[in-house]
């Protein structure tokens, strides 16, 4: 269970508790070795591609149900075609690897495996959970996520927006701010009471230290 006063869901809108009660995971993941040592340029484009290769991994089991989960009262509102990104993913792939078969050799990591496994869990049993993963996937592609886009832009000579980061690139979104904003909306309206919220808000954690996993074993199998 969550250590805050659930007194404070009250008066405190979802979408700031979420973020104030998952910044200790979210600054973890952020700050891991691996994804230092990639925005610092030192892991190559290896590297990148490596953990390119892995969201695919992630992006799969977040997407595959959204067709189930579109009418949900819960998870619906945030199923929105315009975020998929299992598509571009595949698009930078054939481009990172000149085309090749690489669906063929790709294998998730361990903590891949256990991250998109408990996605497609909450995916099937908890649409709550599943708000929480999607929330800590796509804002952080939105926000985060242009950091790495740029770094990758700059450091491998990829086109800007173009083949290589077009997982980063939301086409169909004008506005990022604009749709985060809404975003934050979704998730104050959500229609659950308090335990149920503080569930999700676990939850959310949960995702942050699964994808902080993922950064330790990307950075084990480059020896970082």
């Amino acid at each position: 269970m969550s250590a805050f006063d659930t007194s404070s869901l009250d008066t405190t809108p979802f979408s700031t508790l979420i973020r104030e009660a998952s910044h200790q995971q979210h600054t973890e993941a952020e700050n891991s070795v691996f994804m230092s040592e990639l925005l610092g340029g030192r892991l190559g484009l290896e590297g990148y591609i490596r953990y390119t290769e892995q969201l695919w991994f992630v992006y799969r089991a977040l997407e595959a149900p959204t067709a189930l989960l579109a009418d949900d009262p819960v998870a619906g509102p945030f199923v929105r075609p315009e975020l998929a990104r299992t598509a571009a993913l595949e698009r930078d792939l054939d481009h990172l690897h000149d085309g090749g078969d690489w669906r063929a050799a790709l294998h998730p990591l361990p903590a891949t495996e256990n991250y998109a496994a408990r996605i497609l869990e909450v995916a099937r049993t908890w649409p709550g959970g599943y708000v929480a993963h999607h929330y800590t996937r796509y804002l952080g592609d939105l926000s985060g996520g242009q950091v790495i886009r740029g770094t990758a832009e700059k450091t491998w000579g990829f086109a800007r927006r173009g083949d290589g980061v077009r997982f980063y690139v939301f086409e169909d979104i004008a506005n990022p701010a604009a749709f985060k904003r809404e975003y934050r909306t979704w998730l104050d309206a959500l229609p659950a009471d308090a335990p149920e919220k503080l569930r999700i808000v676990d939850e959310c954690r949960l995702a942050f230290s699964l994808n902080t996993a993922m950064f330790r074993d990307l950075g084990a199998a480059m020896a970082v």
